[in-house]
């Protein structure tokens, strides 16, 4: 998988979302010296910081720091690094932050009830959990800190193995499948994602022997 590669791939999901009316906002990527990243001038370390999750996402939301802004208010960041020397990916980071204040949608749930996607929006019993795919081999310890792994909420600790790292396709499938398919709407088969192309497996086999996550192609 190339830099090129990650790049119209990201392009690609963003102009399915937007034409499916699932994006209510976005910023195209931006590439230089081998870093894949968001559109504009942002403090990327925001998310990783020890604040409240209302306030790392009001701060990204502000401040334009996401790839796509879903139609309920969630965040989407999709960032690479590769090394320019050999092309190879050096680091990733994959995330979906989503809103945690829906009074909007649940103060104007008449609105939303009409439509099965906002059906979790405005549902008393939901809690918004970031969820964020890394790839970081540099720090990589077996089983403690995977090559590529999930974390859930912002859980220092929490680092569930990959087999591989995520492309952009992969893991909008993910989120689309996850979070916004319902019972009559698939957006996973309305809106096709190849997901033929992958970088390779990094998994370490002490990681194969616990719970994990395998992609295949």
């Amino acid at each position: 998988m190339t830099i090129e590669q990650v790049i119209r791939q990201i392009n690609d999901v963003t102009s399915k979302l937007i034409g499916a009316s699932l994006s209510e906002e976005q910023n195209f990527p931006s590439e230089k010296d081998g870093s894949v990243y968001i559109s504009g001038n942002h403090d990327l370390s925001i998310a990783l910081k020890n604040l409240s999750y209302n306030e790392i996402y009001t701060t990204l939301e502000q401040e334009k720091n996401f790839n796509i802004k879903m139609m309920d208010g969630a965040l989407i960041q999709l960032m690479y690094n590769f090394d320019k020397s050999n092309g190879m990916l050096k680091k990733c980071r994959l995330a979906f932050f989503p809103s945690p204040n829906l009074e909007e949608f649940q103060n104007n749930s008449e609105i939303y009830e009409l439509d099965e996607i906002y059906a979790d929006v405005i549902s008393k019993n939901i809690v918004s959990t970031p969820i964020r795919f890394d790839y970081d081999p540099v720090n990589h310890i077996p089983v403690e800190h995977p090559n590529s792994h999930m974390t859930i909420g912002q859980y220092k600790n929490c680092r569930i193995p990959l087999s591989v790292p995520l492309t952009p396709n992969m893991f909008i499938d993910f989120i689309l499948r996850s979070f916004y398919n319902t019972a009559k709407k698939k957006f996973t088969e309305q809106l096709v994602f190849d997901k033929t192309d992958s970088f390779d497996e990094c998994i370490h086999d002490a990681e194969r022997k616990i719970l994990h996550f395998n992609m295949s192609k």
